[in-house]
């Protein structure tokens, strides 16, 4: 039995002032007053100190392309890919990432020519790697949300069999095309190809003429894709949806959650028709969209946005929290939602993580204020402490 003594515990309804944390093998036992703590620590084998720092739920990440970077440090320079996956874990779980759902780009070619790691080839690797993880040593908790761009028409046959195979935890749909979602205003695709390759406008021009002219996916080969997702209790994403009209149509499919909404009318109308909503916590870390997009702070001040994820930036999943709890008032316990319940809620997990609730899984980060910088100190997953952090203070290392 482990047990986490004097910290304020961050439950779905309330901080616990001054509370501790039983673990018993995987599972959290119970939530108790520190006063009433003395005949339970004889029985503990490991005493944890939270030193009166927060103890909050792991943090579930649902979209994050994070390995890629890791498996490509340079564009040309191709890690293995098992390798990067155990490098990686180690570091998320720094940031207190004790669930990540690794977000593969399913292409029929790279989008700009500048990523060898989005190639076929390579993805496929990726997505069997992370389908192994869990027969060999590992840190946290793998997971992968494959993001199946509609124009990658010649991958369906793939995506048909990892969502049989059960490889496959998220499915989202996307679409880049130049002129709509992401990129409905051209100036800003131009200026994104411009700072991924020596291209000139009329380089530009012709790419968008051809990504117009490509194939894409059937509404029949869609609703077979979702059918044989919700057949597998799997949820299913739209992405960058830029029109109310659209939320409909997804809707209709069967999604049931809508990342990176465009403007704040559509995560309205979203949130308003039952989706979950999500944003980047980056966007909280620098003040809005670096495309010019949705004000994910101002997005979550209207009350339609329930998610946030690292997007590509893991610490923003930590920072953007306290940020919002210190800078703009918002309860802790209501914010951590936005990392933790929600997320495990909108990918179905929420009856075995999300939340610090007896019975579930303890999966639990400790987190100190050093100099009001929020830092994990304790990262613990499956009731394992799989990390910890000693901060010096006036003294040599």
């Amino acid at each position: 039995m482990k047990v986490i003594i004097n910290g304020n515990v961050i439950t779905a309804q309330a901080v616990l002032s001054n509370a501790a944390v039983i673990i018993d093998g995987q599972y959290i036992r119970d939530i108790i007053p520190m006063r009433e703590m003395n005949g339970h620590l004889a029985d503990a084998d490991q005493i944890i100190d939270a030193k009166g720092g927060y103890v909050s739920p792991g943090f579930i990440d649902i979209h994050s392309d994070y390995i890629e970077g890791i498996v490509a440090p340079r564009p040309t320079s191709l890690m293995d890919v098992s390798l990067g996956i155990r490098e990686s874990e180690r570091i998320l779980s720094a940031h207190g990432i004790t669930t990540m759902f690794h977000s593969l780009s399913i292409y029929r070619k790279d989008m700009f020519g500048h990523k060898p790691i989005r190639d076929p080839a390579n993805v496929e690797a990726l997505i069997n790697a992370i389908a192994r993880t869990h027969n060999e040593a590992h840190l946290i908790r793998h997971r992968l949300h494959a993001r199946f761009e509609l124009d990658a028409v010649e991958q369906l046959d793939s995506i048909r069999n990892h969502l049989k195979a059960g490889d496959i935890h998220l499915l989202s749909f996307m679409d880049h095309t130049p002129g709509q979602g992401q990129y409905r205003n051209l100036s800003v695709y131009k200026d994104t190809m411009k700072g991924y390759q020596s291209l000139t406008d009329g380089d530009i021009d012709t790419v968008i003429a051809e990504k117009k002219e490509y194939e894409r996916l059937s509404l029949d080969d869609m609703q077979h894709l979702t059918a044989l997702a919700e057949e597998r209790d799997i949820a299913v994403a739209s992405h960058d949806d830029d029109f109310t009209e659209r939320i409909d149509f997804n809707t209709s499919l069967g999604t049931t959650i809508s990342e990176f909404p465009i403007t704040i009318d559509v995560a309205k109308y979203a949130h308003a028709k039952g989706q979950h909503t999500l944003a980047g916590a980056p966007n909280i870390m620098l003040g809005g969209s670096h495309s010019g997009n949705l004000n994910a702070a101002g997005a979550i001040r209207e009350g339609c946005i329930s998610i946030l994820c690292s997007d590509y930036y893991p610490a923003a999943m930590l920072h953007s929290i306290f940020k919002m709890h210190t800078e703009s008032g918002y309860a802790l316990e209501d914010v951590m939602k936005l990392i933790t319940l929600n997320p495990a809620r909108a990918v179905k997990m929420d009856d075995e993580i999300g939340s610090i609730t007896p019975g579930k899984k303890a999966d639990i980060n400790v987190i100190q204020l050093n100099d009001g910088f929020p830092v994990i100190t304790e990262c613990i997953v499956d009731g394992a402490v799989i990390a910890q952090y000693h901060y010096r203070l006036n003294q040599e290392v």
